[in-house]
């Protein structure tokens, strides 16, 4: 099955860290691709994100999604879903 959420993280960073809470939190299914050591996946996130390489980027069914308040919305519509 493939995964509706998408985050690209590295370790020691914080934001990283809020954003896996979260999902976690509200049981949503995500993966995780670490890029601290692996240049590929770097490589992938700064692609897919038009050149940004800071972590973490997240995407949601595919889409872009900027910021911990946006992704908050975008859970919620996903649980929603879920539920119905």
């Amino acid at each position: 099955m493939k995964k509706k959420i998408i985050i690209y993280t590295q370790a020691n960073c914080r934001q990283s860290d809020k954003v896996r809470q979260l999902l976690s939190s509200k049981k949503v299914d995500f993966l995780e691709k670490e890029i601290t050591h692996d240049v590929l996946l770097k490589r992938e996130m700064i692609e897919r994100t038009g050149g940004r390489s800071v972590t973490p980027q997240i995407f949601v069914e595919g889409k872009y999604v900027n910021g911990l308040e946006e992704l908050q919305d975008k859970i919620n519509s996903l649980v929603e879903s879920k539920a119905a």
